[in-house]
């Protein structure tokens, strides 16, 4: 094993205890990935030469010190290559690594029942189509000829998930890699009529994506707003913003101009889903400056929200909107597009 994939068991919106994390796997291996809002990659291969330690040994060493020093534990999945610690990662549990087998043959028997959709870069809509012609599985589908694959999701996409279908991991960790994209979801309990409540999630997920964009120093230049029904259909719509920010009002400002833009009338939605895309650093964008009072006053109290957030919690500071009871559940997780 030389590659690792570490999920922190933050709180939702707490990603100012994520550097400090980073940097304890930092004091392993300076090739360490992060992979906001609350995970990272690490390549062990110079640590285990020279703490003469195995990955998984050194797996604990870092969920003990991640639980001595910030009260956090972790899952981590282990494997030869990034691809397949992540697949690892989704059997993995606070309190146990769970391993790749680093033998081809070990390789393939860990990923032949497990689903399509456990591959990273998957999505729904290629899973639903490779089960539609019964290649539900990794197994099968690494046993699909190449050009059955190749006609149902186009020659390179289908090049790439047979590989991978077949263990052939050609990732690498990137250190510092910038996040392209970040995603929060909020889904109703019940299907959700109301437009008050729409608009009600559509802030709090504008306010956690700038939350997340700021902890992580990037600001986004599209926002794209996906809105579920209860039939399970959905719709989206994306809108470049006009100028690259991570500042909560204007990504507010443009989830409710897409939602009203889609005319909804008594629309039964069951989920909102909000993404970040075209992620870039903070200090390499440009920024007009408006002479606004008002907008430069709601800068400095974003500021200053931050700072509390980062101290007492992710509910110490929020609008007053947010603050009565209720709503829906919320769950987040990065993306790379």
């Amino acid at each position: 094993m030389t590659i690792l994939c570490v999920r922190f068991q933050l709180p939702p919106m707490y990603e100012a205890a994520l550097p400090g994390l980073l940097g304890l796997l930092e004091e392993f291996t300076p090739v360490v990935e992060a992979l906001p809002p609350d995970g990272a990659l690490a390549d062990l291969r110079g640590a285990e030469r020279y703490f003469g330690r195995s990955a998984v040994e050194l797996a604990s060493v870092i969920r003990v010190r991640a639980l001595a020093r910030y009260g956090v534990d972790c899952a981590i999945g282990a494997g030869p290559g990034p691809m397949l610690a992540r697949v690892a990662l989704r059997d993995a549990r606070p309190g146990v690594t769970c391993a790749v087998p680093e033998d081809p043959d070990g390789i393939a028997e860990f990923l032949a029942e497990r689903p399509v959709s456990a591959l990273p870069g998957v999505g729904t809509a290629t899973a639903r189509t490779l089960d539609e012609y019964g290649l539900d599985t990794l197994g099968r589908v690494a046993a699909a000829p190449l050009s059955t694959l190749q006609r149902l999701i186009g020659a390179r996409a289908g090049r790439e998930l047979r590989e991978k279908a077949s263990g052939v991991d050609r990732g690498r960790v990137v250190p510092n890699a910038v996040s392209r994209s970040l995603m929060t979801e909020r889904a109703f309990g019940i299907d959700e009529l109301d437009p008050g409540r729409h608009r009600r999630e559509l802030l709090s997920a504008a306010e956690e994506i700038g939350a997340r964009l700021r902890v992580v120093e990037k600001v986004c230049r599209t926002l794209t707003l996906t809105v579920r029904y209860a039939d399970r259909s959905s719709t989206t719509r994306s809108r470049t913003l006009k100028e690259p920010t991570a500042h909560s009002a204007a990504l507010a400002k443009a989830a409710y101009g897409m939602y009203e833009a889609l005319g909804l009338q008594r629309a039964r939605v069951r989920a909102l889903v909000l993404r970040a895309e075209g992620l870039t650093a903070a200090d390499q964008a440009s920024y007009q400056l408006t002479f606004d009072p008002v907008d430069e006053k709601a800068r400095r109290i974003e500021e200053v929200a931050d700072r509390a957030r980062a101290k007492f919690g992710p509910r110490a500071v929020m609008p007053g909107a947010l603050g009565r009871g209720g709503g829906s559940s919320a769950v987040s997780w990065p993306r790379a597009a």
